[in-house]
């Protein structure tokens, strides 16, 4: 049976820009016919999987400069700077039938995204093969020099966080990796625009008689309530980590609680935004995930109080009740929630629990039971 582990939270995040568009807006989409405050999967996934990778002590790297890393790791081992960089690139060459092509910068002409470590193994192979690389070195078209076999070997390596989020590679394909978790576009549960906001800086240093500003300028920030959702495929999850049960409650548990902790850092310094979700609901389900984004296809509108937080908490909780009346409480062994406000009346999202800690145990434990036989 495939079970997955769906993660909702409502999150008010004050003045911020968290994920910028191309122009350095807020960006936004539109949805239920109103416009909406949006951050991108993508940049809630990094910070998510860079706590991931500080809990279990193996660091990845998206990358295009494992030419220029190979270079340095040799050159610190003293090798003359113009060997060093034909090593690297050599790297990059020997990697597939054609190679991966690499650019003026040393770069590589795609990302790659592989365990921080793998930069020593390959310089160690680049130590083993030196006087190929030193006879070949200045030849137009040398080929391959490293056995690409053991160069794909270290690039396809994986550490829990890849075997979490995935990894395309098309120039090596034995290297994708199909992830386990999924994380949706988080947005506001109601109708919110960017804000402009005018700034200047001030000179120090300027005479007591010179007034003005050193520096003057616009910038865009938001506010709202935002929905986020995630989920893991359980099975997917053992199965990337080669059926280690043990290593996937504890991978679990760690993308759940990175994902209520963390937040994007853009902007951070000047605009601290760092709250946490006042309310998050786990649910073990078989068959399928199920998102509860749809609460919200009608904005929420403010309360009595003016704000959005419980007026969204309770349409959340009011959605997923009728949700639970129609799919007749099936296929879901487990759901639970933990609230800012435990005198809420949330039925509709399980049994609450104390903390963010105690929901995530009872949510593991039902998605990965610790006797290792899944529910």
């Amino acid at each position: 049976m495939t079970l997955y582990l769906d993660l909702s939270a409502l999150q008010s995040v004050p003045a911020a820009n968290l994920n910028r568009d191309d122009l350095g807006s807020p960006k936004q989409v539109q949805y239920g016919g109103a416009s909406r405050i949006r951050v991108s999967s993508q940049s809630w996934k990094r910070v998510i999987r860079q706590g991931v990778e500080r809990d279990l002590g193996e660091r990845a790297a998206r990358t295009r400069m494992v030419p220029v890393k190979v270079r340095q790791a040799l050159q610190r081992a003293g090798w003359p700077e113009e060997l060093a960089a034909f090593a690297g690139a050599q790297v990059a060459a020997s990697a597939g039938k054609k190679g991966i092509g690499t650019e003026k910068a040393g770069h590589t002409s795609v990302l790659l995204f592989l365990p921080e470590a793998a930069i020593e193994e390959l310089a160690a192979v680049c130590e083993e093969h030196r006087s190929e690389l030193d006879k070949a070195q200045g030849k137009k078209n040398p080929g391959q020099l490293l056995p690409p076999t053991r160069i794909e070997e270290i690039l396809k390596r994986r550490t829990a966080s890849i075997s979490l989020l995935g990894r395309m590679l098309a120039e090596l394909p034995d290297a994708n990796v199909d992830g386990a978790a999924q994380v949706a576009h988080a947005f506001t549960t109601h109708a919110s625009e960017p804000q402009r906001d005018y700034f200047t800086a001030v000179d120090d240093w300027l005479g007591e008689a010179e007034t003005g500003s050193g520096h003057l300028d616009t910038a865009e920030f938001s506010s709202g309530v935002f929905y986020r959702y995630a989920t893991v495929n359980v099975a997917d999850l053992v199965k990337n980590l080669e059926g280690d049960q043990k290593a996937a409650r504890t991978v679990l548990a760690s993308f759940a609680e990175h994902f209520l902790m963390s937040l994007p850092q853009a902007k951070k310094n000047s605009t601290a935004p760092h709250t946490l979700p006042d309310l998050a609901y786990l649910a073990v389900r078989e068959h399928r995930p199920l998102s509860l984004a749809a609460a919200f296809e009608a904005p929420v509108t403010a309360d009595a109080t003016g704000g959005y937080a419980r007026p969204s908490r309770h349409a959340l909780a009011s959605y997923t009740a009728n949700i639970n009346r129609l799919t007749g409480e099936r296929h879901r062994p487990f759901h639970g929630h933990a609230t800012i406000a435990p005198g809420e009346q949330l039925s509709g999202l399980g049994n609450p629990h104390d903390s963010f800690d105690l929901l995530i145990e009872a949510a593991v434990e039902a998605a990965l039971p610790e006797t290792g036989a899944q529910q």
